[in-house]
C-alpha cells in the first residue's frame, strides 16, 4: 500500500471506507492542513533561514535536520522526504527578516496601525491569479487592512477511486508552494515599488584602484554598501526610531548576486594590504530568487515601521461538488502588510 508524504497510509483510509465516509474526509482534511502549515514549524523555518541566509541548499537540508531537537521529533521518515525533489524545504522567507510580523489569529482584529507616518506602501487584495496592487499612504496614521487570499485545489473522485494517491498528494504539495510563493512575492513587491527617489548609484572605488583589479568591485559595492547606511541612518534620525552607527541592516538580494555580495562582505575580514576599505556597519545578507529586478539590491533598517500582520494561517475547507463529481479543497490565508516608512530603505546599483 502507497506511504504517503501527507497521508502515511493510505491503507487505513481503504479500510475505513474511503472517502465516501464523512470521517475520512475530515482526517484528511485534518491531515492536509497540517501539511501545509509544516513551512512554520521550527525546523522548516530553521531550513529556510539557512537557505536565505546562505543561498545554499545543502546548508537548508541540514538546518532542517538540526531544528528536530531531539529523536521523538525526529520523523522516521523524514530522510526520505528530505530527498523528494518536489518537497520544497527552503521555502523563500527572506520577507520576514525585513518585516516586524504582529500575530494577530487569536485576535478579533482584521487590521491594524502604522503611527507617524510620513510617506509609505502597502497592498490590497486583487482578483485571483492577478498580482497585489501597491497603494502608496501618508498622514500621521495609517489603518494596514487584512485581506484574505484564496485559491482551489480540486480533486476528481476518480482519483480516489482509482487509488492514485501519489497524484493527490503532489498536488497539495503543489499548492502548498504555491500559496506560500504567493504570500512571499506580495512583500517583496511592496519592497520593490519604493520610488526612484531611494535609489543608490553604483559608488567610485577608494584609492587608485583600476578596474583591471580583483578588488575593484568589491571596493566599489562595499562603498555602496556604506553609503546607503549612512543615507538611512540621516534619513531617520529625527523619526524617533533609536537609529544609531551600531543599527543593524539587511541587504536584500537576488540569488544572482550571491557571490558579489559575499565578496564585499568577506573583505571586512580581509582586506588587501594598504586597503582601509572596508564596511563601516553591522550588515547581514538574506537571498531570494522572487526579485523581478535580478541586478540590484537593497540595504534596508528592518522591522520598525516595515510591518505585516498574519490573522490566519493557510487553512483547507473541502466539500464535494457533485456537479463535478470532484472533492473541492479551498485553501485561505488571511494577512496584510505595509511599509510604513521609505526612508529604510535605499535600492542600490550594482553597474
Amino acid at each position: 500500500m502507497y506511504k504517503g508524504k501527507i497521508v502515511s497510509d493510505w491503507g487505513l483510509v481503504e479500510r475505513m471506507g474511503g472517502i465516501n465516509n464523512p470521517a475520512v474526509c475530515k482526517l484528511l482534511r485534518g491531515a492536509v492542513n497540517t501539511f501545509l502549515n509544516q513551512p512554520n514549524t521550527a525546523p522548516f523555518k530553521a531550513a529556510a533561514q539557512a537557505f536565505t541566509s546562505t543561498g545554499d541548499v545543502t546548508a537548508a537540508r541540514n538546518a532542517l535536520i538540526q531544528g528536530f531537537a531531539t529523536s521523538q521529533d525526529f520523523p522516521a521518515s523524514v530522510l526520505e522526504v528530505l530527498d523528494k525533489y518536489h518537497q520544497t524545504l527552503y521555502f523563500d522567507t527572506a520577507w520576514e527578516q525585513i518585516f516586524k510580523l504582529i500575530d494577530l489569529r487569536n485576535s478579533n482584529r482584521s487590521s491594524f496601525d502604522i503611527l507617524d507616518v510620513i510617506s509609505g506602501l502597502t497592498f490590497a487584495l486583487v482578483p485571483e491569479g492577478q498580482k497585489a496592487n501597491i497603494f502608496k499612504m501618508s498622514g500621521a496614521k495609517v489603518t494596514v487592512d487584512l485581506d484574505m487570499y484564496a485559491a482551489g485545489l480540486g480533486w476528481s473522485r476518480r482519483l480516489f477511486m482509482n487509488k492514485e494517491y501519489w497524484t493527490i498528494e503532489d498536488n497539495a504539495i503543489e499548492f502548498r508552494n504555491k500559496a506560500f510563493e504567493s504570500k512571499a512575492q506580495d512583500h517583496y513587491d511592496l519592497i520593490e515599488a519604493v520610488p526612484a527617489t531611494y535609489d543608490l548609484a553604483w559608488q567610485a572605488v577608494t584609492g587608485a584602484v583600476p578596474s583591471t583589479n580583483e578588488n575593484y568591485v568589491p571596493i566599489r559595492d562595499i562603498n555602496t554598501i556604506n553609503k546607503a547606511c549612512e543615507n538611512i541612518l540621516i534619513r531617520l534620525q529625527d523619526l524617533g526610531m533609536s537609529v544609531n552607527p551600531n543599527s543593524e541592516f539587511k541587504i536584500l538580494s537576488p540569488i544572482q548576486n550571491l557571490g558579489r555580495i559575499r565578496r564585499a562582505i568577506g573583505m571586512v575580514q580581509q582586506p588587501f594590504a594598504g586597503s582601509t576599505t572596508q564596511l563601516n556597519y553591522t550588515v547581514s545578507p538574506a537571498y531570494t530568487l522572487m526579485l523581478t529586478n535580478t541586478s540590484d539590491y537593497y540595504v534596508i533598517l528592518p522591522k520598525n515601521k516595515i510591518q505585516t500582520a498574519n490573522r490566519m494561517d493557510l487553512t483547507v475547507f473541502s466539500d464535494f461538488d457533485i456537479t463535478a463529481f470532484t472533492d473541492i479543497a479551498v485553501g485561505w490565508q488571511w494577512y496584510g502588510g505595509a511599509i510604513g516608512e521609505l526612508k529604510q530603505i535605499v535600492r542600490c546599483a550594482t553597474l
